[in-house]
Parts: structure tokens; C-alpha cells; sequence
């Protein structure tokens, strides 16, 4: 019986297995330089990114294809074009950004609701915490209202993305997370 479990497990979140995860937010939210600094382990110079970066990352025994599409208001009516077999989002919210936390509140839901993601897992870094007058992950949650979400899994987590901060532990969850609603 062990050894079967340990089978499936294995086809299932062996190496080959690929997730799909998108990496989502407002433009200079620090999308980018998570995906980096998750890949590289190390803060890389960036731009404004238009359009979108994909990028794969081995984590955990699994391979993770991570979507960093473009948060400028021009670019987010496209996101919906990525949708289509995504387990996991990543929503990263500058939390200094208190003038457009109404904004990023309004596109998380609306793309929440779409029929697409309705099975995917979403992780929200509150990052930039190494700032000053940074909005707390608890705060961040109120304003998003995080609270509303009852029938998905999701998570808020205070990071820092220059200092390497709460990602690990935020990927962490988001990959039990997936593992666990995979499985069922």
C-alpha cells in the first residue's frame, strides 16, 4: 500500500510534473523582481515590464512555469489571455502604495471571478515591507478584502522582495496548497 501511494505521488509531483503559475499586480509592485529573485536568489536590476516574462524554476521536486505578465493599466485587460490551466496566482501588492490599494483591489476580483481560475490557489505578497509606512500584511488583507474569498484556498504574506523576505515561505504554502488540491 506504501509503495503504491509513494507512486503516485511520485507520477504526480515528480520532476516532470510543470505548474503553471502566474505572477500578477499593479505595475512597480515588485513582480519582477520576486520571479528573479526566486530564480536567482539574488536582486537583479529591472524595468517596467511590458508584455510579460516566463521563466522556469525548479522548487521542491517540481517544476514551476511562472508567468510575470505586465501590471500597467494598458496591459491588465490582457491578463485574462493567460488564464487558461493555471494552479496557482501570486498577487503582489506594493504595500506603500495606499493611493491604488483600491485599484489592486478591484483587479483582484475581477480576475478572480473569472471561470478559469476558479480552481487556482492565490497567494498575495504584501511586499515592499522593508519600507517605510509599509501597510501590514493584516492591513493589506482588510483593504483587499481577502476575508470575502470563501471558496478558494489563499494566503496573504508579508515580503520583501530586495531582502529576500516571506517568498519562501509564501511558495511554500502556495505549493502544498496546489499538491493538496491536486490530489483530491
Amino acid at each position: 500500500m506504501g509503495q503504491s501511494f509513494s507512486g503516485i505521488f511520485n507520477r504526480l509531483w515528480g520532476v516532470n510534473k510543470e505548474i503553471r503559475i502566474l505572477i500578477l499586480g499593479l505595475d512597480g509592485a515588485g513582480k519582477t523582481t520576486i520571479l528573479y529573485r526566486l530564480q536567482l536568489g539574488t536582486v537583479v536590476t529591472t524595468k517596467p515590464t511590458i508584455g510579460f516574462n516566463v521563466e522556469t524554476l525548479k522548487y521542491n521536486n517540481l517544476t514551476l512555469n511562472i508567468w510575470d505578465l505586465g501590471g500597467q493599466t494598458s496591459i491588465r485587460p490582457y491578463w485574462r489571455c493567460y488564464y487558461n490551466n493555471t494552479a496557482g496566482i501570486i498577487f503582489v501588492v506594493d504595500s506603500t502604495d495606499r493611493e491604488r490599494m483600491d485599484v489592486a483591489c478591484q483587479e483582484l476580483h475581477t480576475m478572480l471571478k473569472e471561470e478559469e481560475l476558479q480552481e487556482s490557489a492565490l497567494l498575495v505578497f504584501a511586499n515592499k515591507q522593508d519600507q517605510p509606512k509599509a501597510m501590514t500584511a493584516a492591513e493589506v488583507s482588510k483593504v483587499l478584502d481577502l476575508t470575502e474569498l470563501k471558496d478558494r484556498s489563499w494566503s496573504i504574506v508579508a515580503s520583501s522582495a530586495i531582502k529576500g523576505e516571506g517568498l519562501t515561505e509564501g511558495l511554500d504554502w502556495l505549493m502544498d496548497v496546489i499538491k493538496d488540491e491536486q490530489l483530491q
